[in-house]
Protein backbone atom coordinates (compact mmCIF):
# COMPACT_ATOMS: atom_id res chain seq x y z
CA UNK A 1 0.00 0.00 0.00
CA UNK A 2 1.78 3.02 -1.05
CA UNK A 3 0.55 6.24 0.30
CA UNK A 4 -2.99 7.92 0.42
CA UNK A 5 -5.35 6.98 -3.20
CA UNK A 6 -6.51 9.27 -5.56
CA UNK A 7 -10.27 8.40 -4.90
CA UNK A 8 -10.13 8.29 -1.01
CA UNK A 9 -11.92 10.32 1.25
CA UNK A 10 -8.99 12.89 2.97
CA UNK A 11 -8.86 13.35 6.74
CA UNK A 12 -11.56 15.64 6.81
CA UNK A 13 -14.07 13.17 5.43
CA UNK A 14 -13.73 11.34 8.64
CA UNK A 15 -16.89 12.36 10.58
CA UNK A 16 -19.14 12.37 7.32
CA UNK A 17 -17.98 8.51 6.66
CA UNK A 18 -19.28 8.41 10.74
CA UNK A 19 -22.61 10.35 9.77
CA UNK A 20 -23.19 8.14 6.11
CA UNK A 21 -22.33 4.69 8.04
CA UNK A 22 -24.52 5.34 11.12
CA UNK A 23 -27.82 3.67 9.85
CA UNK A 24 -26.38 0.15 9.40
CA UNK A 25 -24.40 0.06 12.66
CA UNK A 26 -27.59 -0.91 15.06
CA UNK A 27 -27.77 -4.99 15.37
CA UNK A 28 -30.72 -7.02 13.91
CA UNK A 29 -31.82 -9.07 16.44
CA UNK A 30 -33.42 -11.68 14.30
CA UNK A 31 -30.69 -11.54 11.90
CA UNK A 32 -28.01 -11.83 15.09
CA UNK A 33 -29.95 -14.97 17.20
CA UNK A 34 -29.93 -16.84 13.27
CA UNK A 35 -26.45 -16.46 12.56
CA UNK A 36 -25.43 -17.56 16.19
CA UNK A 37 -27.59 -20.78 15.87
CA UNK A 38 -26.97 -21.62 12.32
CA UNK A 39 -22.89 -21.78 12.76
CA UNK A 40 -23.16 -23.23 16.57
CA UNK A 41 -25.58 -26.43 14.63
CA UNK A 42 -23.35 -26.22 11.81
CA UNK A 43 -20.13 -26.12 13.53
CA UNK A 44 -21.77 -29.33 16.34
CA UNK A 45 -22.69 -31.30 13.19
CA UNK A 46 -19.03 -30.87 11.51
CA UNK A 47 -17.81 -32.22 14.91
CA UNK A 48 -20.09 -35.00 14.78
CA UNK A 49 -19.21 -36.10 11.71
CA UNK A 50 -15.24 -35.33 11.97
CA UNK A 51 -16.21 -37.98 15.37
CA UNK A 52 -17.89 -40.41 13.22
CA UNK A 53 -15.04 -40.51 10.90
CA UNK A 54 -12.69 -41.97 13.26
CA UNK A 55 -14.09 -45.07 12.79
CA UNK A 56 -13.35 -44.99 8.88
CA UNK A 57 -10.03 -43.20 8.61
CA UNK A 58 -8.24 -40.17 10.31
CA UNK A 59 -7.57 -38.74 6.82
CA UNK A 60 -11.16 -38.13 6.50
CA UNK A 61 -11.34 -36.46 10.10
CA UNK A 62 -8.56 -34.18 8.93
CA UNK A 63 -10.10 -33.63 5.83
CA UNK A 64 -13.11 -32.65 7.77
CA UNK A 65 -10.82 -30.22 10.18
CA UNK A 66 -11.02 -28.01 7.25
CA UNK A 67 -14.87 -26.89 7.18
CA UNK A 68 -15.02 -27.26 10.76
CA UNK A 69 -12.26 -24.98 10.99
CA UNK A 70 -14.04 -22.31 8.99
CA UNK A 71 -17.00 -22.64 10.98
CA UNK A 72 -15.27 -22.03 14.45
CA UNK A 73 -13.81 -19.10 12.69
CA UNK A 74 -17.30 -18.08 11.87
CA UNK A 75 -18.18 -18.37 15.69
CA UNK A 76 -15.01 -16.19 16.80
CA UNK A 77 -16.41 -13.58 14.65
CA UNK A 78 -19.67 -13.35 16.42
CA UNK A 79 -17.40 -13.34 19.82
CA UNK A 80 -15.55 -10.63 17.62
CA UNK A 81 -19.38 -8.25 16.93
CA UNK A 82 -20.08 -9.00 20.80
CA UNK A 83 -16.69 -7.11 22.06
CA UNK A 84 -17.66 -4.48 19.97
CA UNK A 85 -21.41 -4.30 20.98
CA UNK A 86 -22.48 -4.96 16.95
CA UNK A 87 -23.82 -8.14 17.56
CA UNK A 88 -26.93 -7.51 20.04
CA UNK A 89 -27.86 -3.99 21.76
CA UNK A 90 -28.09 -5.71 25.09
CA UNK A 91 -24.08 -5.28 26.67
CA UNK A 92 -24.86 -7.87 29.11
CA UNK A 93 -26.34 -10.86 26.01
CA UNK A 94 -23.34 -9.36 24.24
CA UNK A 95 -21.05 -10.71 27.01
CA UNK A 96 -22.73 -13.97 27.99
CA UNK A 97 -22.10 -14.91 24.46
CA UNK A 98 -18.88 -13.48 23.60
CA UNK A 99 -17.65 -15.42 26.72
CA UNK A 100 -19.30 -19.09 25.91
CA UNK A 101 -17.28 -18.97 22.37
CA UNK A 102 -14.53 -17.67 23.92
CA UNK A 103 -14.23 -21.09 25.76
CA UNK A 104 -14.44 -22.59 22.35
CA UNK A 105 -11.96 -20.11 20.52
CA UNK A 106 -9.75 -20.62 23.92
CA UNK A 107 -10.22 -16.70 23.58
CA UNK A 108 -10.66 -15.14 26.74
CA UNK A 109 -13.56 -12.71 25.89
CA UNK A 110 -13.27 -9.86 28.25
CA UNK A 111 -9.30 -10.13 27.67
CA UNK A 112 -9.78 -9.67 24.04
CA UNK A 113 -12.38 -7.02 23.89
CA UNK A 114 -10.05 -4.67 26.20
CA UNK A 115 -7.30 -5.10 24.24
CA UNK A 116 -9.11 -5.26 20.83
CA UNK A 117 -10.69 -2.14 21.52
CA UNK A 118 -6.81 -0.58 22.05
CA UNK A 119 -5.82 -2.10 18.75
CA UNK A 120 -8.85 -0.59 17.10
CA UNK A 121 -8.22 3.14 18.74
CA UNK A 122 -4.30 2.72 17.24
CA UNK A 123 -4.17 0.89 14.61
CA UNK A 124 -1.52 1.99 12.19
CA UNK A 125 -0.28 4.10 14.64
CA UNK A 126 3.96 3.04 14.99
CA UNK A 127 3.42 4.67 18.02
CA UNK A 128 0.89 2.46 19.98
CA UNK A 129 2.00 -0.97 18.69
CA UNK A 130 1.68 -4.20 21.08
CA UNK A 131 -1.74 -5.01 21.77
CA UNK A 132 -3.87 -7.01 19.04
CA UNK A 133 -1.31 -6.77 16.39
CA UNK A 134 1.36 -8.88 15.24
CA UNK A 135 5.08 -7.22 16.20
CA UNK A 136 6.01 -5.15 12.93
CA UNK A 137 9.56 -3.33 12.77
CA UNK A 138 10.04 -0.61 10.47
CA UNK A 139 13.18 -1.30 8.18
CA UNK A 140 15.51 1.43 9.97
CA UNK A 141 14.20 0.08 13.38
CA UNK A 142 15.45 -3.98 11.74
CA UNK A 143 18.89 -2.45 10.88
CA UNK A 144 19.88 -0.37 14.13
CA UNK A 145 19.26 -3.96 15.59
CA UNK A 146 22.08 -6.65 16.52
CA UNK A 147 22.15 -9.42 14.18
CA UNK A 148 20.30 -11.89 17.72
CA UNK A 149 17.89 -9.53 17.61
CA UNK A 150 17.63 -9.96 13.82
CA UNK A 151 18.05 -13.48 13.89
CA UNK A 152 15.26 -13.30 16.45
CA UNK A 153 12.71 -11.46 14.79
CA UNK A 154 13.30 -13.01 11.21
CA UNK A 155 12.60 -17.02 13.43
CA UNK A 156 9.71 -14.78 14.84
CA UNK A 157 8.17 -13.94 11.51
CA UNK A 158 8.94 -17.13 9.68
CA UNK A 159 5.20 -18.43 8.27
CA UNK A 160 6.13 -21.64 10.21
CA UNK A 161 6.44 -19.69 13.55
CA UNK A 162 3.65 -17.29 13.18
CA UNK A 163 1.08 -19.52 12.38
CA UNK A 164 2.33 -22.52 13.66
CA UNK A 165 4.34 -23.09 16.82
CA UNK A 166 3.64 -19.49 18.09
CA UNK A 167 0.00 -19.78 17.40
CA UNK A 168 -0.17 -22.66 19.68
CA UNK A 169 1.66 -20.92 22.48
CA UNK A 170 -0.65 -18.02 22.21
CA UNK A 171 -3.60 -19.62 22.43
CA UNK A 172 -2.73 -23.16 24.49
CA UNK A 173 -0.42 -21.16 26.95
CA UNK A 174 -0.32 -17.43 27.27
CA UNK A 175 -4.28 -17.49 26.98
CA UNK A 176 -4.49 -19.51 29.59
CA UNK A 177 -2.05 -17.36 31.95
CA UNK A 178 -3.41 -13.65 33.90
CA UNK A 179 -0.41 -12.63 34.31
CA UNK A 180 -0.04 -11.35 30.39
CA UNK A 181 -2.48 -8.22 31.73
CA UNK A 182 -1.74 -6.12 34.87
CA UNK A 183 -2.77 -6.23 38.43
CA UNK A 184 -5.27 -3.29 37.47
CA UNK A 185 -7.35 -5.16 34.73
CA UNK A 186 -9.12 -7.05 37.45
CA UNK A 187 -12.15 -7.61 34.92
CA UNK A 188 -9.63 -9.48 31.95
CA UNK A 189 -7.89 -11.28 34.83
CA UNK A 190 -10.97 -13.36 35.57
CA UNK A 191 -12.29 -13.55 32.20
CA UNK A 192 -8.62 -15.62 31.69
CA UNK A 193 -9.59 -17.73 35.06
CA UNK A 194 -13.39 -18.13 34.14
CA UNK A 195 -12.42 -18.73 30.29
CA UNK A 196 -9.94 -21.66 31.95
CA UNK A 197 -12.89 -23.22 34.27
CA UNK A 198 -15.09 -23.31 31.08
CA UNK A 199 -12.27 -24.98 29.06
CA UNK A 200 -11.31 -27.85 31.36
CA UNK A 201 -15.01 -28.36 32.40
CA UNK A 202 -15.71 -28.25 28.58
CA UNK A 203 -12.37 -31.07 28.28
CA UNK A 204 -13.84 -33.14 31.36
CA UNK A 205 -17.76 -33.11 30.02
CA UNK A 206 -16.42 -34.16 26.01
CA UNK A 207 -13.54 -36.56 27.22
CA UNK A 208 -16.51 -38.21 29.27
CA UNK A 209 -18.81 -38.00 26.67
CA UNK A 210 -16.74 -39.16 23.54
CA UNK A 211 -13.60 -40.48 25.37
CA UNK A 212 -10.45 -38.22 25.59
CA UNK A 213 -8.09 -39.00 23.09
CA UNK A 214 -10.91 -39.00 20.51
CA UNK A 215 -11.60 -35.44 21.69
CA UNK A 216 -8.34 -34.52 21.06
CA UNK A 217 -7.98 -36.03 18.27
CA UNK A 218 -11.12 -34.33 16.66
CA UNK A 219 -10.56 -30.90 18.56
CA UNK A 220 -7.24 -30.61 18.02
CA UNK A 221 -6.60 -30.24 14.10
CA UNK A 222 -10.17 -27.84 14.55
CA UNK A 223 -8.22 -25.48 16.63
CA UNK A 224 -4.79 -25.31 14.66
CA UNK A 225 -6.71 -24.48 11.44
CA UNK A 226 -8.76 -22.34 12.99
CA UNK A 227 -5.83 -20.55 14.42
CA UNK A 228 -3.66 -20.31 11.05
CA UNK A 229 -6.77 -19.01 9.00
CA UNK A 230 -5.92 -15.41 7.42
CA UNK A 231 -3.04 -13.41 6.36
CA UNK A 232 -3.39 -9.30 7.45
CA UNK A 233 -1.57 -6.94 6.21
CA UNK A 234 -0.75 -4.14 8.25
CA UNK A 235 -0.85 -0.31 7.63
CA UNK A 236 2.20 2.10 9.78
CA UNK A 237 2.05 5.44 10.41
CA UNK A 238 3.59 7.52 13.04
CA UNK A 239 1.57 9.83 15.26
CA UNK A 240 2.38 13.26 13.47
CA UNK A 241 1.02 11.38 10.21
CA UNK A 242 -1.44 9.00 11.50
CA UNK A 243 -5.10 9.23 11.12
CA UNK A 244 -7.95 6.60 12.28
CA UNK A 245 -9.70 6.88 9.13
CA UNK A 246 -6.60 6.83 7.19
CA UNK A 247 -5.07 4.23 9.02
CA UNK A 248 -9.09 2.16 8.04
CA UNK A 249 -9.27 2.84 4.41
CA UNK A 250 -5.57 2.65 3.77
CA UNK A 251 -4.13 0.16 6.09
CA UNK A 252 -7.03 -2.61 6.00
CA UNK A 253 -6.94 -3.97 2.77
CA UNK A 254 -10.11 -5.35 1.06
CA UNK A 255 -9.62 -8.92 1.27
CA UNK A 256 -11.87 -10.37 -1.48
CA UNK A 257 -12.59 -13.60 -1.35
CA UNK A 258 -14.78 -16.44 -2.99
CA UNK A 259 -18.19 -15.73 -1.70
CA UNK A 260 -18.29 -19.21 0.32
CA UNK A 261 -15.07 -18.27 2.20
CA UNK A 262 -16.82 -14.73 3.09
CA UNK A 263 -19.51 -16.40 4.04
CA UNK A 264 -17.43 -18.68 6.03
CA UNK A 265 -15.36 -15.50 7.65
CA UNK A 266 -18.56 -13.72 8.27
CA UNK A 267 -16.85 -10.76 5.98
CA UNK A 268 -13.79 -10.31 7.86
CA UNK A 269 -12.75 -9.46 4.62
CA UNK A 270 -14.15 -6.01 4.74
CA UNK A 271 -11.68 -5.18 7.42
CA UNK A 272 -11.53 -1.49 5.99
CA UNK A 273 -14.93 -0.92 6.26
CA UNK A 274 -15.37 -2.51 9.57
CA UNK A 275 -12.30 0.08 10.82
CA UNK A 276 -14.48 2.54 9.31
CA UNK A 277 -16.92 1.54 12.35
CA UNK A 278 -16.70 -0.98 13.74
CA UNK A 279 -20.56 -1.02 15.22
CA UNK A 280 -21.94 -2.36 11.98
CA UNK A 281 -22.35 -5.91 12.74
CA UNK A 282 -20.63 -8.57 9.87
CA UNK A 283 -23.74 -9.13 8.28
CA UNK A 284 -24.10 -5.45 6.74
CA UNK A 285 -20.40 -5.19 5.55
CA UNK A 286 -21.13 -6.44 2.34
CA UNK A 287 -24.54 -3.98 1.95
CA UNK A 288 -22.26 -1.49 2.90
CA UNK A 289 -19.71 -2.38 0.15
CA UNK A 290 -22.83 -1.85 -2.34
CA UNK A 291 -24.08 0.64 -0.88
CA UNK A 292 -20.36 3.05 -1.09
CA UNK A 293 -18.62 2.09 -4.50
CA UNK A 294 -15.58 4.40 -3.65
CA UNK A 295 -15.22 1.77 -0.61
CA UNK A 296 -14.08 -0.37 -3.11
CA UNK A 297 -11.31 1.77 -4.37
CA UNK A 298 -9.11 0.68 -1.51
CA UNK A 299 -5.85 -1.47 -1.99
CA UNK A 300 -7.71 -5.16 -2.61
CA UNK A 301 -6.27 -7.98 -1.89
CA UNK A 302 -7.14 -11.84 -3.56
CA UNK A 303 -7.13 -14.79 -2.49
CA UNK A 304 -4.12 -16.23 -4.59
CA UNK A 305 -1.75 -12.42 -3.71
CA UNK A 306 -2.59 -13.04 0.24
CA UNK A 307 -0.10 -15.98 0.30
CA UNK A 308 2.67 -14.14 -1.30
CA UNK A 309 2.05 -11.60 1.53
CA UNK A 310 3.59 -13.78 4.05
CA UNK A 311 6.50 -12.75 2.89
CA UNK A 312 6.19 -8.48 3.68
CA UNK A 313 7.47 -8.30 7.42
CA UNK A 314 8.91 -4.46 7.37
CA UNK A 315 7.70 -1.62 7.37
CA UNK A 316 9.33 0.80 4.72
CA UNK A 317 8.39 4.71 6.11
CA UNK A 318 9.78 6.35 3.07
CA UNK A 319 8.31 3.88 0.81
CA UNK A 320 5.22 4.01 2.72
CA UNK A 321 4.48 0.12 2.39
CA UNK A 322 5.09 -3.23 3.58
CA UNK A 323 8.27 -4.80 2.29
CA UNK A 324 10.33 -8.48 2.81
CA UNK A 325 13.46 -8.41 4.71
CA UNK A 326 16.49 -6.93 2.97
CA UNK A 327 19.52 -9.34 1.22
Amino acid sequence: MSGPLPDSPDQSAAAGWLARLAAYKEPDLTRSVWQLVSAAALYAGAWALMYASLGVGYWLTLLLAVPAAFLLVRLFIIQHDCGHGAFFRSPRAADIVGSIIGVLTLTPYHYWKKTHAMHHATSGNLEHRGFGDIDTLTVDEYLARSRWERFKYRVYRHPAVLFGVGAVLHFFVRHRLPTIVPRTWTRERRSILWTDVGLASFVVLMGTLVGFREFLLVQLPVALLSWSIGVWLTYWEHDDRWAYHAAALEGSSYYRLPKLLQWATGNIGLHHIHHLNARIPNYRLQQVLEAFPELRRVATLTLKESFRCVRLVLWDERARKLVPFPA
